[in-house]
């Protein structure tokens, strides 16, 4: 069942992307263009509805940052919210990260046999993936991004729950946060931000300029205008034609350009690190489920490496044993040195013995590439000591 729902997800992509050709397609594009415009009233109406105070948001007393961007997937988020949360933490913030937990495996269903059949709800608790001390649940109830996040952050705890407000008061009582960083958190409005962090891809900037369903942005490029800072993610310089056309939108927001820098390779089963130098003229086979397969596998060939075998899954795939079988004995038919695959794939890979070709993950971080002093300043304006009001005392769970 799970494949079937993947294959019709890649299907659509193709047809959100023009890939797919035929009549079909064509129809298919059409109604989904309709559909994008009924979307984008709501989409207005909504924000209208939460300026006008209409519908009010929460403020919980401490600094809230929210890191998001306007397309669905692939801006490379995760590495910028790992990165802003050490910062925070080094400039003396408590920082928690609040995450939604996208295509994370509910936690079991505890209500009795008469709840569920009186339809009674469970209330259940924020999940907490990280104390900020240890590691409490793994990638398949966390969430691949959320684990991989408490993983590389040991000392910031990091919650899931789509009620962010909830999730935001468990992490003020219970671990003493004063700095809260919504991961995706730009659409998320029932909890008051104070700053506003976008990303913009710059390979694909406004994805394919449709709104949902019709194409792949979440709100029109107008709607930058709310962003306090914008990041231009996968940067390769030369940006001054999409920064013209970000300051139309957004005249005041400081631009900060920024790539994501492979560091290191890691071995799935023994953890040894190794340089990037050993995928010089070595033939390899990449393996990922992301947003954006091509920058990875672009990625490695600029590393040096020949990627002669590939294969690809929809974003936030759970790999099976069988997945893995099948490719590593096509790599093995082809006698690669190694298979690589992203960091937010491993996370997702079935426990496997060691095997006859090494799999390796490919480790990544931000780098500034222009607007440092921006950045430190953005950095130093969070960390500032603030005025404590009373809701910061102690808060009731929402």
């Amino acid at each position: 069942m799970s494949r079937r729902l993947e294959e019709a997800e890649e299907y659509a992509i193709e047809v959100i992307m023009g890939r797919a050709r035929g009549f079909q397609a064509s129809l298919l594009r059409t109604l989904l263009l309709g559909l994008s415009q009924i979307y984008r009233l709501i989409v207005q109406a909504r924000l209208f509805l939460f300026k006008k105070r209409y519908i009010r948001d929460h403020q919980l007393g401490c600094l809230v940052i929210s890191i998001g961007n306007l397309t669905v997937g692939g801006t490379g988020k995760t590495p910028v919210v790992e990165k802003f949360a050490r910062a925070l933490q080094d400039g003396g913030r408590r920082v928690a990260i609040l995450t939604r937990g996208y295509k994370s495996k509910p936690p079991p269903d505890t209500r009795t046999f008469w709840q569920r059949l009186l339809l009674q709800k469970t209330r259940r608790k924020p999940r907490v993936v990280s104390d900020g001390k240890q590691i409490l649940m793994d990638s398949e109830y966390a969430g691949d991004e959320p684990f991989m996040l408490a993983k590389n952050l040991r000392d910031v705890p990091v919650i899931v729950d789509k009620n962010r407000v909830k999730s935001g008061v468990l992490a003020i009582n219970d671990f003493g946060a004063d700095t809260l960083i919504l991961d995706d958190g730009l659409q998320y409005l029932h909890l008051k931000h104070r700053l506003d962090i976008v990303l913009v891809d710059c390979q694909a900037p406004f994805g394919n300029e449709f709104l949902l369903p019709r194409g792949t942005l979440r709100e029109p490029p107008e709607n930058l205008h709310r962003a306090s800072y914008i990041f231009l993610t996968k940067s390769e310089g030369d940006n001054d034609a999409l920064i013209k056309r970000i300051r139309k939108y957004n005249r005041r927001a400081e631009i900060i350009e920024c790539s994501h820098q492979p560091q290191y390779l890691e071995n799935l089963h023994t953890g040894e690190i190794v340089p990037l130098d050993f995928l010089k003229e070595k033939y390899v086979g990449a393996l990922s489920g992301i947003a954006s397969p091509l920058s990875f596998e672009n990625g490695l060939k600029k590393l040096g490496a020949n990627v002669i075998v590939f294969r690809r899954f929809a974003d936030h795939h759970r790999y099976s044993g069988e997945d893995l079988t099948v490719f590593i004995q096509r790599c093995i038919r082809r006698d690669v040195h190694a298979i690589i695959t992203t960091e937010k794939d491993a996370v997702r890979f079935p426990t496997m013995a060691p095997l006859e070709v090494p799999i390796f993950f490919l480790r990544v971080e931000i780098a500034i590439i222009s607007g440092q002093e921006t950045w430190e300043h953005c950095v130093k304006r969070i960390c500032e000591p603030h005025q404590i009001t009373p809701a910061e005392i102690r808060l009731q769970p929402a």
